[in-house]
């Protein structure tokens, strides 16, 4: 098959022919036909993340955002036969540790990621372990591309917004207006929040407006935090920060009224490596709430997709560029510039 690898960090993807995965006994195989690309792709092409112990043994095919159809099965699989269109999280779970038995498979004692555990899906074909677990059926109102879209990105904005505990009419402030930044925009827009977006870039603050947000907030022209508790009167109900930096993690807390909620989902860069400094005094007094965000459990996938096929959720709207697998080191290279928009989704592999 053809496919794309991390071959050493911070070089080419090397793309060419490797061996097809075969399946163990639990595993599954899905012919890929959408591969998103992903910033987090993008850091273990990097080599960031080792405090995390993230760090891919290379080579590897980055890759955990895919929607495709069943190749083949494991001789131990009851739940999927080949044909049958599918999704996965980016985050495998073991199926049999307190997490996943509760519901929380995105906190899987033995979680493995693809692209970063085991080859992912910059490659026509991609094995998924544990398949009967992790694999999630798609509704036939929902294509592979919209599956890709879904990913990593979206997903984790869903459930990003989901830990937020929004109520209608709600201020919700989304810090950084990437991938899951745009996705938590359209989300809470859908459940009724009053959105506003902040970022650096106005052309990505104008994809924020297109997506519900009801205000923008350009972080290098205004003062976040004034700015924010001036448009929501005194502050934001929620905040989710989407980009691990220690300027807008403060950001983020300091534009909550008392009571708020701040909801982390960027990992943080290497200047932070996972250290970031919070206002104390301030969380205490306002009595703020300080919750993390990973992914979306495999238990939250059919609310989800039902709100897609219903028409309530369009991932699929940010999507911005279909690609051939030749051209994902192009956009790699613009990640390191802050050159991309939206969502760019693989969709020839030949």
């Amino acid at each position: 098959m053809r496919a794309a690898q991390i071959i050493e960090q911070r070089q080419p993807l090397r793309i060419g022919n490797v061996v097809d995965p075969t399946p163990g006994p639990h595993d599954v195989i899905v012919k890929v036909e959408a591969s998103g690309v992903c910033r987090s792709d993008w850091h273990a092409w990097m080599g960031d993340w080792a405090w995390l112990g993230l760090s891919p043994v290379l080579p590897i095919i980055p890759g955990h955002e895919f929607g495709g159809v069943v190749e083949a099965v494991g001789k131990e699989v009851k739940n999927f036969r080949p044909g049958d269109r599918v999704t996965a999280p980016f985050h495998e779970g073991c199926s049999h540790c307190s997490s996943c038995l509760s519901g929380h498979s995105n906190r899987c004692d033995n979680l493995q990621i693809f692209g970063f555990a085991h080859d992912g899906a910059y490659a026509e074909y991609v094995k998924v372990p544990n398949g009967d677990f992790n694999l999630v059926p798609l509704p036939d109102e929902v294509d592979t591309v919209t599956a890709a879209a879904i990913g990593c990105r979206y997903m984790t904005g869903f459930h990003g917004v989901v830990r937020a505990n929004l109520k209608p009419g709600n201020f919700l402030v989304v810090h950084g207006a990437g991938g899951v930044g745009l996705s938590s925009v359209q989300v809470g827009n859908a459940i009724g929040a009053q959105v506003i977006a902040v970022d650096v870039d106005d052309a990505k603050l104008e994809m924020a407006r297109k997506e519900g947000a009801v205000a923008t907030v350009n972080a290098r022209n205004e003062n976040v935090v004034t700015a924010v508790k001036e448009i929501t009167r005194g502050g934001a109900h929620a905040s989710i920060e989407a980009l691990g930096i220690q300027e807008t993690i403060l950001n983020s807390v300091l534009c909550l009224r008392k009571g708020g909620r701040h909801v982390q989902i960027g990992l943080t860069t290497h200047n932070e490596q996972g250290i970031a400094g919070l206002p104390i005094d301030a969380i205490t007094a306002m009595e703020l709430e300080i919750v993390g965000s990973l992914g979306n459990p495999r238990s939250e996938y059919d609310g989800l997709l039902s709100m897609i096929a219903q028409g309530k959720l369009n991932p699929r709207s940010l999507v911005s560029r279909e690609i051939a697998l030749d051209q994902v080191n192009d956009v790699l290279n613009d990640m390191t510039n802050f050159k991309t928009y939206g969502f760019n989704v693989i969709t020839k592999f030949k």
